[in-house]
């Protein structure tokens, strides 16, 4: 059995991914980079609900970002994140 603290933060990890919004983020960001405004408009929610969602996907460890100029770009942090994703796809889809 993991030590409690790893149980912990896997039990956070499928919090941050328990929300459709960020499920729809992290959808968008499968093999592709967005700033905000490209994620507001690709899924018509508000600059300050895209903006909270990333937050939470950054501090979840589920999504990176870097600046390009003014915009700062998202994307998945890793394999990792595509994975879970296409087997919780897999898991549903059965």
């Amino acid at each position: 059995m993991p030590e409690e603290e790893i149980l912990y933060e896997l039990a956070d990890l499928f919090k941050a991914l328990s929300d459709t919004t960020r499920i729809r983020i992290l959808y968008l960001l499968l093999g592709r980079e967005f700033c905000v405004a490209d994620i507001e408009h690709a899924l018509g929610v508000s600059q300050s609900a895209v903006s909270h969602q990333l937050r939470l996907l950054k501090q979840a460890h589920l999504v990176k970002f870097r600046r390009d100029g003014k915009n700062i770009v998202y994307s998945l942090a890793d394999d990792h994140v595509y994975t879970m994703i296409a087997q919780g796809m897999t898991h549903i889809c059965e």
